[in-house]
């Protein structure tokens, strides 16, 4: 599994295959095509016998900054997959997953970090749920993956403020196992990954399944819901007004929504 899509950068190591988010000078946010790209990655790893561990990480000084906010309503791309399949890719990947979260992660780029098996963070990097300043809900599962990972005061706060998170608040709170120097984040994180990679395919595949299996379905059920609530608010007042700010680069006004 070696050939890279438009916006990913898909290299192997041994056993271990790492995805790039590719898009730098767009701080890797999701747009169509990236969301495509993404779950095809997933998928084919999930059938490659040669993938025994995924790896994803972002280029430049970005995890992912979430949904492309300039591409949002223009229909520029006609949906491969879209954001469901995507999650569901991701909640059905058998092996392990791991996130190298190399710098911002917002949106999604901080809610895929509660579909990971292992989370690693580089010292700089920081996690934003910004839904309810733009008007929206959460996504990807997060309202079932957080609380769990998190408690669930913790969790109410970071997906209803809308604040940043710092490396060292999320290893406290559970949503990373470890923070590293930026320098180091992607070497131990293929340490920890060879690790894997040298044991038997089954055991980690079953493992996996026991752990998650007795969840899968309410993950599934949550980013449905979640999906269903996005849709609902998209395009709302309080939407309306969150992008219009964004546009005119100024801080929005929810007086009265």
């Amino acid at each position: 599994m070696n050939d890279n899509l438009e916006t990913l950068n898909i290299r192997l190591q041994g056993e271990v295959c790492i995805v790039e988010m590719d898009r730098p000078e767009a701080l890797n946010a999701f747009n169509g095509q990236l969301m495509d790209d993404l779950c095809d990655a997933f998928l084919a790893a999930t059938a490659d016998v040669a993938v025994k561990v995924l790896v994803l990480t972002g280029a430049g000084r970005a995890f992912t900054a979430g949904a492309d906010l300039k591409e949002m309503g223009q229909g520029s791309h006609k949906p491969k997959h879209g954001f469901g399949p995507l999650v569901e890719a991701i909640i059905d990947f058998p092996k392990p997953f791991i996130c190298a979260v190399n710098g911002v992660g917002a949106g999604i780029g901080a809610t895929i970090c509660g579909l990971a098996d292992l989370v690693y963070m580089a010292e700089n990097a920081r996690l934003r749920c910004p839904f309810s300043a733009l008007g929206l809900t959460a996504e990807a599962a997060s309202t079932v993956t957080l609380p769990r990972l998190m408690g669930h005061q913790r969790a109410s706060w970071f997906l209803l403020s809308s604040e940043w998170m710092s490396a060292a608040e999320c290893l406290d709170a559970g949503l990373a196992l470890e923070v590293l120097p930026l320098a180091e984040l992607l070497p131990r994180v293929m340490d920890r990954a060879q690790t894997l990679a040298a044991l038997p395919m089954a055991s980690l595949k079953k493992t996996k399944a026991l752990m998650l299996d007795p969840v899968r379905q309410q993950l599934k059920d949550s980013a449905r819901f979640e999906n269903q609530g996005l849709a609902e608010l998209s395009g709302g007042p309080a939407n309306r007004e969150a992008l219009a700010a964004f546009k005119e680069k100024r801080a929005p006004d929810f007086t009265g929504l």
